[in-house]
């Protein structure tokens, strides 16, 4: 049976990525984000690709109107989705004080408000089938003192942990995936080229490798994934390090 899957953020990052390996695996697809022009790209690679079915939903999640729209689709009966990936986001610098408030107020909206929005949309029909999943893509610094992107990182982490429990025995799995630093166009958007974070090469990540194990996660029932060993072992001892510690080392970066 074809299963539906709705991707926000789709246009970049890690939404791409999942709707590469998605239309591998031969869901149908909605893609979602603000973007026609780089959606309709993407249409097109996939198309080649022997994508079954792509749906172009361009919606400016930031606004009411986009986000109106995406729930519009979210409870459409007779379009069911199957998978929804919350991926939307966009990250500032760390320097709060410096930041300009609104673009805060932004930035907490869409990796707060907005997937706790679409989640709310989903649910009902994923309950009443009793079949749905939902993967929130966080970050392991959600486990990190890193300014306001930690900490509506660490929302997502903790409703999906409640929302896994809550949900699972009627057919619904939602689950939180914190990768670290990952190869995609995520920091050129920051106006950084590669190589310009300063990072070690051996703690970045590829992004297909994020999306099969996080996919695989899914498959185990995981409320968490926190895909690799290296970054596994990073999230269990920022859990334990002193919270002045572990922020030094979460300034790195952006």
């Amino acid at each position: 049976m074809t299963r539906t899957s709705l991707i926000t953020g789709a246009s970049s990052g890690l939404g791409t990525e999942y709707a590469r390996h998605l239309a591998r695996r031969g869901d149908r697809l909605v893609l979602v984000a603000h973007d026609r022009q780089r959606l309709t790209a993407l249409v097109d690679e996939l198309g080649r690709a022997g994508a079954p079915e792509v749906e172009v939903l361009a919606a400016d999640l930031a606004t009411a109107d986009g986000v109106e729209a995406v729930c519009a689709r979210l409870t459409d009966p007779s379009r069911p989705v199957d998978l929804l990936v919350n991926s939307a986001g966009f990250g500032l610098p760390l320097a709060f004080e410096r930041n300009d408030i609104e673009d805060e107020a932004r930035h907490l909206r869409l990796h707060v408000e907005v997937p706790m929005r679409l989640m709310h949309a989903a649910l009902p029909g994923m309950l009443e089938r009793r079949s749905g999943t939902i993967l929130n893509i966080s970050s392991v610094s959600a486990v990190m003192p890193r300014s306001t992107y930690g900490a509506v990182k660490n929302w997502q982490v903790q409703f999906s942990r409640w929302a896994s429990g809550a949900y699972r025995n009627r057919g619904v799995t939602v689950t939180a995936v914190c990768p670290g630093y990952t190869h995609t166009d995520f920091h050129a958007r920051l106006g950084l080229a590669r190589g310009e974070e300063r990072i070690p090469d051996w703690m970045w990540l590829e992004a297909p490798r994020v999306v099969e194990e996080s996919l695989h996660d899914v498959e185990r029932g995981k409320a968490v994934s926190v895909p690799s060993k290296r970054y596994k072992a990073i999230w269990t001892v920022a859990q334990l390090a002193p919270s002045g510690v572990m922020a030094r080392l979460a300034a790195k970066g952006r």
